[in-house]
């Protein structure tokens, strides 16, 4: 809360698949990359090494949806109108710290 300084919510961002097959829970993994927030209250980022889109309340932090991205997406999300709908879309590069390497914009539209 900018206003208070107090911390409403946080989340643990990407997972390391090793960690994970051994029963270790989500660590998080180092981001390349930030959120961006809609009208709707909607946060979304890629931003983590496993590759995954997620999309968080921006008031209680719940992970809402995730989708697995051909390439991680070491960028920040971009959100533009077209023909009266809303989307967001995400560069999908990768190829960092022996990630898998992409070329794709992957967008989708918003409700």
């Amino acid at each position: 809360n900018l206003n208070t300084g107090a911390l409403v919510w946080k989340q643990v961002l990407g997972e390391y698949e090793s960690l994970k097959a051994k029963g270790v829970p989500p660590t998080g993994t180092e981001n390349y990359g930030g959120p961006v927030v809609t009208a709707g209250g909607l946060v979304f980022i890629a931003a983590a090494r496993d590759g995954k889109f997620r999309a968080f309340d921006k008031g209680s932090g719940e992970l809402l949806w995730e989708y697995d991205l051909p390439a991680p997406g070491f960028a920040t999300p971009a959100v533009y109108a077209l023909n009266g709908k809303q989307y967001i879309v995400i560069a999908c590069g990768g190829g960092k710290l022996g990630t898998r390497s992409g070329d794709a914009f992957v967008a989708f539209t918003l409700p």
